[in-house]
């Protein structure tokens, strides 16, 4: 088949994250069944306008908002062209049905409803407006199209505050990472965050927690690790103990999120929290808020600890980090290690790749 896979952003652009790792999963694997597969994203400032990795050929154009426009123009003069479109959401969709033919199946993807989001980002105004088209305007607009979920908690965002009523398919994010050899956990505490250093991650409230758990353990080292644009912000106000690293390669990442005791998640809300299932992978629990996407991806008591946000997150973030780290402490850093890569292993991006290429074909996929 020919694909489309229309996507923000492509994995190489500076802003990129889960969402991004997720597209190009599916997208190389299709092209290595034998699809024809294009990946339709934005053009960040020096990417080249296109480009062919792993089988797939990447068409990049205009920015945040100018992409929408764009890509609806670019698919519209090709539109006998594709047989299938994989359009991604993140935030608001592209709109695909509206310039494609009706023999185009159209799969929307979902991470994560931001209406809550979009107050934290954006003037009231322009929040409204991505509330509308994420809302009314998308589920008018995929009425006839089937939606692809990453985790239960999208399901029932979209059902309870998109009223989504068309076929939601869950198909979750897979895992790369595997143990790196000869790394030992640190032998002091280590914790380590990982993601885009973005408002709703809510990196602060980690910092805002660390001077209080360096009183009971005062050797404890935090490690941040992601850029974005609340880099600068944290930067200025980092406590003793905290590294923030910015953007590390691959492989320099996963051995220190394997060398940590624990990985935390401040976020206010995720669609399934990739980077919490590549710290199980690595035989590192996750302490995080009980929130939508986190209470998916991190199993409570198995491989980690959640956290319920009362009136003061920051002190609920020190509470949970310090039971976790009092346990540790007791049972040892390695004493969730064989539980936490059990959960992962549960995860592949094959496996997923291959449900999505069934919902692309045609076939009769059972929703869960």
């Amino acid at each position: 088949m020919n694909v489309a896979v229309v996507n923000w952003r492509d994995p190489w652009h500076p802003d990129s994250g889960g969402a991004e790792t997720y597209a190009w999963e599916m997208a190389s694997r299709m092209a290595r069944a034998g699809h024809d597969v294009c990946f339709v994203t934005a053009r960040a400032p020096g990417q080249s306008r296109a480009q062919t990795r792993d089988g797939v050929r990447v068409h990049r154009m205009g920015g945040v908002f100018t992409v929408y426009p764009l890509v609806l123009l670019w698919l519209l003069v090709r539109r006998s062209r594709f047989d299938a479109v994989l359009d991604c959401q993140n935030g608001i969709p592209f709109f695909t049905p509206w310039v494609l033919s009706r023999r185009t199946r159209i799969l929307l993807v979902v991470h994560h409803v931001h209406d809550r989001q979009f107050g934290v980002h954006l003037p009231w105004w322009l929040a409204a407006v991505g509330r509308f088209l994420e809302g009314p305007m998308s589920r008018w607009t995929y009425r006839r199209h089937a939606a692809v979920a990453v985790s239960p908690s999208t399901v029932r965002a979209m059902r309870e505050r998109l009223r989504w009523t068309g076929p939601i398919h869950v198909v979750h994010n897979g895992v790369n990472a595997g143990p790196p050899p000869g790394v030992a956990k640190s032998a002091a505490p280590r914790v380590v965050c990982i993601g885009r250093l973005v408002a709703h991650k809510r990196v602060d409230l980690l910092l805002d927690a660390v001077t209080q758990l360096r009183e009971q353990w005062p050797g404890l080292a935090v490690d941040v690790v992601g850029r974005g644009p609340e880099e600068a912000a944290l930067r200025a106000r980092l406590p003793a103990g905290v590294t923030l690293h910015g953007y590390l390669p691959e492989e320099e990442k996963a051995r220190l999120l394997a060398s940590a005791w624990v990985h935390v998640s401040a976020s206010q809300g995720e669609g399934w929290g990739l980077c919490v299932v590549e710290a199980a992978a690595l035989g590192v629990p996750t302490v995080a808020f009980d929130v939508d996407g986190l209470r998916d991806a991190v199993r409570d008591g198995e491989t980690g600890w959640l956290v319920p946000e009362g009136g003061s997150p920051a002190a609920d973030l020190a509470k949970g980090l310090g039971a976790a780290l009092d346990e540790l402490t007791r049972e040892g850093p390695n004493a969730y290690n064989m539980k936490c890569q059990k959960w992962a292993g549960r995860f592949s991006w094959d496996a997923s790749a291959d449900r999505l290429m069934a919902l692309i074909s045609g076939a009769d996929v059972e929703e869960r």
